[in-house]
């Protein structure tokens, strides 16, 4: 029987090619059939995962520029966007991260407005990521990026991403990883009584996250890279810990990737929204 409280919208776009070599794999390894929706040029596909119903939509335009996506879709808990990721290295890299904006909207999405974090989908996808890549021996690293781009929406919302260069994104092992990667953290989505916590400091890819996160029980929501904290106040870190699927109980800080002139006022922050913190 499909839990109706369960609705959750795969997105991949037309414009991606890595996005479209992920749904190629997830259509021919899951039971995915398209719906009466769908058209030729608006394809929708449904399966049922685990006892949940699961909708896969291809768009046209670029998916951080969908902030109006829900508004077609009734009773979501969970969106997952599966795409490309790009970066100067051209680094194989699987990576997982909830989309928003602390600062300005330059890619989509609302200024100074995140979506709601789904730390422990995310801490499973991350999981099933580094399982599947060493089962396949692909030499991918497997990374947690920082909280950034659009879109910006009130139901959680994270993104899959293969990268980082076309190499990767045509890369049909590399896909298939992502997509058993999705389906697994999918199957596993449940509104978890785990307390997580905000990640604050460190590069765009912060290894420390993302190996408390690989190797204990420890969950992330937002993560605010080095580069961002100037940005941050008591506003937006309490947006951290408001829009995040779980309870947010504290916040944990890459203490030498944080520059001494920023300090001062992220502690300030902290303290004016009472939120314990600890240096790693």
């Amino acid at each position: 029987m499909i839990q109706d409280k369960f609705m959750i919208l795969l997105v991949a776009s037309l414009k991606d090619i890595a996005g479209m070599n992920i749904v190629h794999q997830l259509i021919t390894n899951y039971p995915f059939k398209q719906t009466k929706e769908s058209t030729t040029k608006n394809p929708i596909y449904y399966s049922c995962i685990n006892n949940k119903k699961v909708l896969l939509k291809i768009i046209k335009e670029e998916i951080t520029n969908t902030q109006n996506l829900p508004e077609s879709f009734k009773n979501l808990n969970l969106i997952v966007f599966i795409s490309r990721h790009c970066s100067s290295s051209g680094k194989p890299t699987f990576s997982v991260h909830t989309p928003g904006n602390i600062n300005m909207a330059q890619m989509g999405g609302l200024p100074k407005t995140l979506s709601i974090s789904p730390a422990q989908t995310m801490q499973n996808a991350l999981k099933a990521l580094e399982y599947l890549r060493d089962g396949s021996k692909l030499d991918f690293e497997v990374s947690y990026e920082c909280t950034h781009h659009g879109p910006s929406l009130n139901i959680p919302t994270m993104f899959i991403e293969l990268g980082s260069s076309k190499t990767q994104w045509h890369n049909s092992k590399a896909a298939k990883i992502v997509a058993h990667a999705a389906i697994h953290a999918i199957s596993k989505f449940n509104i978890s009584k785990k307390t997580a916590a905000i990640g604050i400091g460190g590069t765009h890819y912060n290894r420390k996250f993302t190996n408390l996160a690989l190797n204990s029980d420890t969950i992330f929501g937002h993560i605010i890279p080095k580069y961002l904290i100037q940005y941050l106040d008591s506003e937006i870190l309490n947006q951290c810990r408001e829009k995040t699927l779980e309870k947010i109980d504290s916040s944990i800080l890459d203490w030498k990737g944080i520059k001494s002139s920023d300090k001062p006022q992220l502690l300030k922050a902290l303290k004016d929204i009472n939120l314990p913190y600890k240096k790693i």
